[in-house]
């Protein structure tokens, strides 16, 4: 029975420029004195986000335990067989076999705690950077939690709870619910917008199932756009990417909206979609796709789209804080690449194991992609689009954020596993 999909477009005043912070990835609020820059990488599998320079060499500085209550959650999972059944289901299914410790984290604006969704867990936990305890404890609905945004502010954060079709918007202080929202099925990315007025959720409905071919996208879900005021968390906009690609001729392309990155300006929204090698273009001003990206394949790729990880082709995208350069992680195609913005011409393929994830170093001059393949980050240059350096971090890196500790952190020697 095809699953009834909602599709609304509610008017929204003045044009309604809601976009994200440029770059998305940048650490939102101004740091305070006596901050270090850094960039976390959440090491899903390792249950550990590794804390490294934030330009330069990206040497690692330390490495975080983010999952010290572990043997109390998993007391707490074997007790309740649901929960259970789905903590084996996300083992079995979007984990690959593993365990979903840690899927995105921010630093406060102190510097003094960092904040993780845990997939595996259902939750959301702030840990104190000097001591390695958890400082507060925030269940999702449903059973598991995804991705998260920071307000421009820093002092709120947005985390998807997946299975529950809703997002929770949190104190990044206190761990308390400031609201929620209703999204479409499965809710993955949040960005916020850069006066922190808007929240902009992303639904990629179920990714887990085998039926990936086109004629069967139906059976996907309810896959649009979501955008709620950040204060009330009311509905504002629903923006449903089929039709705008039913309008450009690509009735075949998924509409499930994976990572994107909003123009500085806040005018263009540039995003990737379930099983394809690129990207598009949409005008958040007239409503419309304006330029399709398509990115070249790797020829040693299945064409077999049920072998792609979570329906993903490509995943990861971000922008040089200029506004000139995309990067793109070319996910099952193993490359990342710079592509001028302009143009859309894309620059080297850059060799890289199951990039996960694109963001931007401190200093705004390179691409950071996690390889997931290769429990490594690497840095591209955005003015050469060559690769400068690659580190090693822990099992299956993924999110990849810009944050601050304290400038005297020593690393968290004490919390090392």
């Amino acid at each position: 029975m095809p699953v009834r999909r909602t599709r609304h477009l509610y008017a929204v005043a003045a044009a309604l420029a809601l976009t994200t912070a440029a770059p998305a990835t940048a650490t939102a609020a101004a740091p305070s004195a006596g901050l270090r820059e850094v960039l976390f990488v959440g090491n899903n599998w390792d249950g550990t986000a590794d804390v490294i320079e934030s330009t330069g060499d990206f040497a690692r500085i330390g490495r975080i335990d983010v999952i010290p209550d572990k043997a109390e959650r998993m007391a707490e999972i074997n007790a309740d067989p649901i929960h259970w059944i789905y903590f084996m289901a996300i083992r079995s299914g979007v984990g690959e076999g593993h365990d979903q410790f840690v899927d995105d984290m921010y630093s406060t604006p102190d510097g003094a705690s960092v904040v993780v969704s845990r997939p595996s867990f259902a939750d959301v936990v702030s840990l104190d950077l000097a001591t390695g305890r958890i400082n507060w404890r925030f269940p999702v609905s449903g059973y598991r939690s995804d991705h998260m945004a920071v307000s421009p502010d820093g002092k709120r954060v947005a985390v998807s709870a997946s299975t529950s079709n809703t997002v929770h918007v949190l104190d990044i202080g206190t761990g308390d619910e400031l609201g929620s929202f209703k999204t479409g099925d499965k809710p993955h990315e949040n960005v916020f917008s850069k006066d922190g007025k808007y929240i902009w959720n992303m639904s990629i409905g179920e990714v887990n199932t085998a039926l990936d071919a086109p004629w069967l996208d139906w059976t996907k879900g309810d896959r649009r756009i979501t955008v709620v005021d950040a204060t009330t968390f009311r509905q504002a906009k629903v923006i449903d990417m089929r039709s705008r690609l039913d309008a450009v001729g690509l009735k075949d392309h998924s509409d499930a909206v994976r990572p994107a990155a909003f123009s500085p300006d806040e005018s263009k929204l540039y995003f990737q979609v379930s099983f394809f090698n690129g990207f598009f273009e949409y005008d958040v001003a007239t409503d419309r796709i304006t330029r399709t990206k398509t990115l070249p394949k790797n020829p040693a790729t299945s064409e077999d789209r049920t072998t792609w990880v979570n329906d993903s082709r490509h995943h990861g995208i971000t922008m040089k804080p200029d506004g000139t350069k995309l990067c793109v992680a070319g996910t099952m195609d193993d490359y990342a690449t710079v592509v001028d913005r302009a143009t859309l011409q894309q620059g080297p393929l850059v060799t890289a194991s199951k990039p996960y994830w694109a963001t931007v170093s401190g200093d705004g001059r390179s691409c950071v992609v996690s390889e997931s393949g290769a429990d490594r980050v690497t840095a591209i240059d955005f003015a050469t689009g060559e690769k400068t350096v690659s580190v090693p971090v822990g099992d299956h890196p993924q999110r990849v954020r810009l944050g601050h500790v304290e400038a005297g952190w020593p690393g968290a020697e004490g919390g090392r596993r």
